[in-house]
């Protein structure tokens, strides 16, 4: 038996025998003066096609099979793409450029997972990111499956990669940098990721040593690019958890392109795994737009549109955790009165220009528009008791709680609004020479936030108001009436209005050369950012940073396809207005930028196994971080301190092995192990909140041989316990248990009725569909208890406060239908 089956049998019982699949190819074909080039001859094998009068052209091809691809028009030179090992369904764009009096060969080498890139990123491919399944399937939710990447909530589309937190991550789609809503603490409160994968046509990660053109953040970027259309498609994904349509047009002209999305998602199916019962009514609605272009062949405009309304209304009712030990069950019931009714509203604007001013020179120059409204009302109170389980198989009351010790009662109220508009302007170019390519930018940013904090937590044991924490009085109830007026055990009032006004550029060349008989590349860059924190009753203060960065890597002229890199450099990340708000909501600007300096090693190693292709990647880091903001993470919800009195060090090395485990599929397990603390004031280094150890991910495709239509998609997650956090912004260096290791499994399986390789007549009802699927997921297959944070607990015989934990979803069954027109 093969070691394929010997894994997955045990697991589905499937297992399968390769058919052959295919890829494609796709791009523009264009000459010497930048214009497209039409009828040009694309030949691979016994496959053929014609560029169209745009210059145009796709081409499929049999995947998982080296295969070389060649360009012939008369007049020029022919081009031959060599060495390219495409994944199947995976869709590889390459744009040629035809000379007249040269031959040329392409030196790019394409393997199971794309076009290699020589510098810190990762090519993902957008087929895979459709199909696997997940809480919140998309980008993000293949993200979570990298060794670098953690996030022990499925219901949040929010990540932290080497040790950084939710704040730290870049995301662009099309040059265009977005935004996330601010106010948002609970991953139950999120309802859509701002990327639509049905637009997506390649995605770009980079978890740390990235070039100076992406911006100013301490941990990752996510680069993704939207799709420009060469057909008309209509597709639709249905399921339990809502809606996906999307729509791909093109003018008849070819000049105008756009593709649009609309989704609507209700989590109540996730939400009523939970433990905490009631009336849950969450409902999440996005529209989306990228619109293209053609004003001639030397210029294009890009639009990009995106509108969001996220409305979260929920009535707890109840909840009953069990927790503790065998030899000491406890449990905590709640009993809920009130209601939380939160709103997150945004809206992007974005304006792109593309102007080529010949072959080796791109301009181009962005302007965006983020707004976003955000109200967070919520008045609840939660009466709860505290108490051993009864844990005798015989009783009538297995389970229940008993001998209660805990009675006391909760009151939260918040009135939280906040407004901001944040408007970019920026211009970015490249130059490319031979094999130099030198990129320039420079950008404005126009911040302006109106936010107002009105949170209070009252709280009431056996009758008495427990006061705030370091308040002296004194209450001799009831032999002395307690006249002192009611204060909240935790209270935030603020109101601010606050301006920053940013100015970056950054400038980098990258090349490839020879040395000796292997191949050489490096890029270097720098980056510098001004800004400027303004706004009532708050002072003036500027800042400067600057950033260099580099690149180097190294393909030796050996038998092994190898590849060898190394990254470092300064990252700089200059404060958004979350980081200038300390816990009490006021508003610190002379907070510093966080700085971390990268080093990071790695390897990609690609080799065939079983006849089909793989690739090791392998990777080590080191991250020393000083003027670090910290914070506290409940949830999804960060507070920060507002001051940099702290340092902090991350290390760590992963492993990641992908390729065909069965053939005509992708499949990959990777492993990665971390550390990371941090030093506040010089009192010693303890754990940060994103401190997870250990790190298993594995994704997983299969099929049944005898019957190919029949898919199955499976993600593993396990990864070790992070710190649970801290009491109402109790002292971190007491609370330092961690949370339970983090295990989850989701299976997905699919019947394909239609796809681009089964085709059917005029007169069969199944001939309009280009893809149709219905299937089914089972979301945490297992049914595994995992946990988020924790709920805090006064005992009040003991005088001791426990950690409850605040449990994930538990299985939950969803029916899926795909499409495609």
């Amino acid at each position: 038996m093969k070691l394929r089956n010997i894994i997955f049998v045990p697991l589905v019982l499937f297992c399968t025998v390769g058919a052959a699949q295919t890829a494609s190819i796709t791009g523009i074909v264009l000459d010497e003066e930048n214009t497209p080039l039409p009828n040009v001859e694309i030949t691979s094998g016994s496959s053929r096609t014609f560029s169209d009068e745009t210059g145009f052209y796709l081409l499929e091809l049999v995947s998982d099979v080296e295969t070389s691809v060649t360009f012939s028009h008369i007049g020029h030179q022919k081009v031959i793409l060599e060495n390219l090992l495409l994944n199947t369904n995976e869709t590889f764009e390459f744009h040629p450029v035809l000379k007249m009096d040269v031959l040329q060969v392409d030196e790019v080498t394409v393997t199971s997972t794309g076009n290699r890139k020589p510098m810190e990123i990762l090519n993902i491919s957008p087929e895979k990111i459709r199909k696997i399944p997940g809480a919140n399937a998309g980008v993000e939710n293949i993200l979570k499956l990298l060794p670098g990447v953690t996030s022990n909530n499925e219901l949040s589309t929010q990540y932290s990669v080497r040790g950084g937190n939710y704040d730290e991550n870049l995301v662009y789609i099309n040059d265009i940098e977005v935004y996330r809503p601010f106010l948002i603490r609970s991953a139950q409160q999120e309802g859509l990721s701002f990327v639509n994968s049905d637009l997506v046509q390649e995605v770009m990660f980079s978890a740390g040593g990235f070039q100076a053109k992406y911006g100013d953040k301490l941990s990752s970027v996510l680069d993704i690019k939207y799709k420009i259309p060469t057909s008309f498609n209509l597709t639709g994904d249905f399921s339990f958890l809502g809606a996906n349509v999307s729509m791909d047009t093109r003018s008849k002209n070819k000049k105008l392109s756009s593709t649009s999305g609309f989704r609507y998602r209700n989590n109540s199916l996730l939400l009523n795994s939970l433990q905490t019962q009631g009336s849950l009514q969450p409902n999440f609605t996005d529209l989306q737009s990228f619109i293209t272009y053609q004003v001639s062949n030397k210029f294009n405009i890009n639009f990009l549109g995106n509108i969001s309304v996220n409305n979260y209304r929920n009535e707890p009712r109840q909840r009953q955790t069990n927790f503790g030990t065998i030899t000491d069950p406890r449990a905590l019931t709640i009993f809920y009165e009130g209601r939380e009714n939160n709103r997150f509203a945004t809206a992007l604007g974005a304006l792109k220009g593309n102007y080529y001013l010949n072959e080796n020179t791109t301009l181009k120059l962005i302007g965006s528009i983020y707004h976003t409204t955000e109200e967070e009302y919520s008045d609840v109170i939660a009466s709860y008791l505290l108490g051993q389980v009864d844990s005798n198989l015989g009783s009538d009351n297995f389970g229940q709680p008993t001998n209660s010790r805990g009675v006391g009662s909760q009151f939260n109220r918040a009135r939280n609004d906040l407004d901001a508009i944040i408007v970019n302007l920026s211009h970015r170019g490249s130059h490319r020479k031979d094999k130099t390519n030198v990129e320039w930018g420079v950008k404005y940013t126009h911040e302006d936030i109106r936010d107002q904090l009105r949170e209070s937590e009252f709280i009431d044991s056996l009758g008495f108001f427990v006061r705030p924490p370091g308040l002296s009085f004194v209450n001799n109830q009831p032999e002395e009436p307690f006249l002192a007026p009611l204060e909240a055990y935790q209270s935030i009032n603020a109101l601010n209005f606050v301006k920053t006004n940013r100015f970056s550029g950054f400038v980098q060349m990258g090349t490839q050369t020879a040395w000796n008989s292997n191949v050489l590349y490096y890029n270097v860059g720098i980056r510098a950012h001004h800004w400027t924190v303004s706004g009532q009753n708050v002072e003036k203060v500027s800042h400067t940073v600057v950033s260099p960065r580099a690149q180097i890597a190294i393909k030796p002229n050996w038998k092994r396809d190898m590849l060898f890199r190394i990254a470092t450099g300064l990252y700089q990340q200059p404060p958004f207005y979350r980081e200038l708000r300390d816990s009490t909501g006021t508003i610190n600007p002379y907070v510093e930028a966080q700085k971390s300096f990268h080093f990071v090693t790695g390897n990609e190693y690609s080799f065939l196994l079983w006849e089909r292709p793989f690739t090791m990647i392998s990777e080590g880091y080191y991250k020393k971080l000083t003027d670090v903001n910290p914070y506290t993470l409940e949830d999804v919800r960060i507070r920060y301190s507002a001051n940099n009195d702290a340092e902090a060090y991350v290390y760590g090395a992963e492993v990641r092995l992908n390729g065909a485990f069965v053939p005509g599929t992708e499949s990959w397990v990777s492993l990665g192990y971390m550390e990371t603390k941090e030093n506040r004031n010089n009192r010693g280094y303890i754990s940060r909140p994103t401190d997870q150890r250990l790190k298993l991910g594995i994704l997983f495709q299969d099929y049944i041989p005898n019957i190919p239509e029949l898919k199955m998609y499976l993600n593993l997650v396990y990864s070790t316990g992070v710190p649970g956090g801290s009491p109402s912004y109790a002292d971190p260096y007491i609370f330092q248990n961690r949370l339970r290791d983090y295990k989850r499994a989701d299976l997905g399986i699919s019947y394909i009725f239609a796809d681009k390789n089964k085709s059917f007549p005029e007169s069969h009802w199944l001939h309009a569909f280009k893809n149709l699927s219905v299937g089914f997921e089972i979301f945490n297959l297992f049914n595994n208890q995992n946990s988020i944070t924790n709920t805090w607990v006064r005992d009040v015989d003991s005088k001791n406060e426990f950690a409850v934990p605040n449990f994930l979803t538990s299985r939950v069954l969803n029916l899926r239908l795909q499409m495609r027109l």
